[in-house]
């Protein structure tokens, strides 16, 4: 029969032998949790990482990038002191489609009408409107009748050289028109700048920015070089008066200087119109005499 004390140790060591087997489950556990947390944690990182490559966290979704619809070339006005700055337009959300109403007042007689063409030339009619904006063109001369026939204005230095402190590109330039192959005459062209046509003219060509032309007699260049950015819907016979002053040497020896000043009191546009550009003879429209 064991004795008392060796029970007791029996007891003991079962007891030890069930704690020890307690702590064995419970660290197993905890290994099958922190196992299955961890693959958890893992899988939860994947899908933030997956997320946040994609944006899902950004606060301001980048939006794509609005098309330009013209470019302004900067110009330095300390090169040429006879720019003026006024800022640069946009150059994004610019209309695009049918015309905007340009009016003229001068101090020769009634005001002369214009429909700006949005489709065609984008970007000479944005800069009209936004230098009109600006009052760039009140009370500024029309410095030239040109040879060509066409009333040169835009320039409030007067001396074809001034314009904003930036430029852009030729746009809705007519194009030559091509020799015929057979021997027979060809048929008559119609001309690259009818009469009525307002053209921006730069300096040097190609670098547009404030100077127009508007042609009081038809002109087909052999390479048409302006673009073509609207036509006269009224008040031509203004334009035609105008272009019948006696002219003087503008100081550089071109007798091309009106010798009576002809003054844009202002040029305002109007806001965009649906419709599209007008296709029939310029109009015009009595004069204030």
């Amino acid at each position: 029969m064991a004795s008392s004390r060796d029970r007791q140790r029996k007891l003991a060591r079962a007891k030890l032998d069930r704690q020890l087997a307690r702590r064995a489950a419970a660290a197993k556990r905890r290994r099958q949790i922190q196992a299955g947390v961890g693959a958890a944690v893992v899988l939860a990182l994947i899908v933030v990482g997956s997320a946040w490559a994609l944006g899902a966290f950004d606060s301001d979704p980048k939006k794509p990038a609005a098309e330009e619809t013209c470019l302004w070339t900067p110009q330095d006005a300390t090169a040429n002191t006879n720019l003026k700055d006024v800022g640069t337009p946009a150059t994004t959300g610019l209309p695009t489609s049918g015309t905007r109403t340009m009016t003229i007042t001068t101090n020769q007689g009634g005001a002369i009408t214009a429909d700006l063409d949005l489709a065609a030339a984008p970007c000479g009619a944005a800069s009209i409107s936004y230098l009109a904006g600006k009052s760039f063109y009140d009370n500024t001369k029309c410095h030239e009748i040109t040879t060509e026939g066409a009333l040169r204005c835009g320039d409030p230095s007067g001396s074809g050289l001034g314009g904003p402190t930036y430029s852009f590109y030729n746009e809705n330039v007519p194009t030559t028109p091509e020799a015929s192959p057979s021997a027979s005459p060809a048929p008559a062209q119609p001309p690259a700048y009818p009469k009525g046509t307002i053209a921006m003219i730069g300096n040097p060509p190609g670098s547009n920015g404030s100077q127009f032309l508007i042609f009081f007699k038809d002109f087909s260049p052999a390479t048409p070089a302006y673009t073509v950015v609207g036509k006269i819907t009224g008040g031509l016979d203004v334009v035609e008066k105008i272009g019948a002053l006696p002219t003087v040497d503008n100081g550089s020896g071109a007798k091309v200087k009106p010798k009576t000043d002809v003054v844009i009191q202002s040029l305002t546009v109007g806001e965009p119109n649906a419709a599209p550009a007008a296709t029939s003879a310029p109009a015009a429209s009595p004069s204030a005499g």
